[in-house]
C-alpha cells in the first residue's frame, strides 16, 4: 500500500509520537507516513529527528487546517493516490486503513472512519454533537454522514489535489459538506478508536460546544455563499 500516505498532524505530541510512528514502522511497514510538526514547543521535533522519522517541520504553528494542508501538498507533489488524516495521539488504528481503501476503490472520493455508523444511539456529548452536525449536512446536501466529526478521513487523488491547491480547505465537517455539494462521493466504514495515549485533548467540554456551534453555523449558513 505504498500509494497511501498517512498525514500525521502533530503539535506537542512528545509523549505519543514515538509510540504512534514506532507501531507503524514495526507492524505496518507497507504504509508511508509523514509527521507534520505544527510548530511544536516541546520535544516532538527532536524525537522525530533522533528516530529518523519522515518529518515535515513547520517553523510556526498554523493550526490543524494549515498543518494538514501542508501534508496534502506533500502528498500531491509526491504523487500519492490516497492520503489519510491520522492523529498523532494514538487514537486512530492503522489496521482499518486497508478496509477504508477498499471502500474508496468502489468509487468514492472520501472515506470516513466512523465511530458511530454501526452504534446504537446514546446521549454522550460527542455523539449528540456529531448527530447534530450530521443532520445539518443532510439538510443542506441530502447526504447522510453518521460521524462527520471523525478525524480519520481518507481522500483520493482528486481530493488530494483539491486540498493541496485550495487555501480555504481545512479537514473539518463544513469542508466535507461543501465538497459533497461540489459532487464528492462520501462513504463510511466502521472503526474503533483508542483513548489518547497521553496528554489532554484540545476538545474540552466548553471548546467542544463552541466547535459544534461554529460548524452548525458554517454548514447551515456560510457554506451557501462559499465559492471555493
Amino acid at each position: 500500500m505504498k500509494d497511501i500516505l498517512l498525514v500525521i498532524p502533530s503539535y506537542n505530541e512528545e509523549k505519543n509520537i514515538e509510540a504512534v510512528v514506532g507501531e507503524l514502522i514495526e507492524k505496518f511497514p507497507q504504509l508511508d507516513y509523514i509527521v507534520v510538526n505544527d510548530g511544536s514547543t516541546d520535544n516532538t521535533v527532536k524525537i522525530c529527528r533522533e528516530k529518523g522519522y519522515h518529518l515535515l517541520n513547520l517553523p510556526v504553528n498554523l493550526g490543524l487546517a494549515g498543518c494538514f494542508q501542508a501534508g496534502m501538498k506533500y502528498a500531491f507533489e509526491k504523487g500519492y493516490s490516497y492520503a489519510i488524516q491520522f492523529d498523532g495521539d494514538g487514537q486512530h488504528r492503522p489496521e482499518y486503513i486497508e478496509k477504508m481503501r477498499e471502500k474508496m476503490d468502489e468509487g468514492y472520493d472520501i472515506v470516513i472512519g466512523s465511530r458511530f455508523v454501526d452504534k446504537k444511539k446514546d446521549f454522550s456529548m460527542r455523539m449528540i454533537g456529531s448527530r447534530l452536525i450530521g443532520a445539518a449536512i443532510c439538510i443542506t446536501t441530502g447526504a447522510r454522514v453518521a460521524d462527520p466529526t471523525s478525524g480519520m478521513r481518507m481522500f483520493n487523488k482528486k481530493m488530494i489535489e483539491t486540498f493541496a491547491l485550495s487555501l480555504n480547505y481545512g479537514p473539518e465537517p463544513d469542508t466535507i459538506s461543501f465538497l459533497i455539494k461540489q459532487g464528492a462521493k462520501v462513504a463510511e466504514v466502521s472503526v474503533e478508536v483508542e483513548k489518547r495515549l497521553a496528554g489532554e485533548s484540545y476538545f474540552k467540554p466548553f471548546v467542544a460546544v463552541k466547535y459544534m456551534v461554529r460548524m452548525l453555523i458554517s454548514i447551515l449558513l456560510i457554506q451557501n455563499f462559499r465559492k471555493k
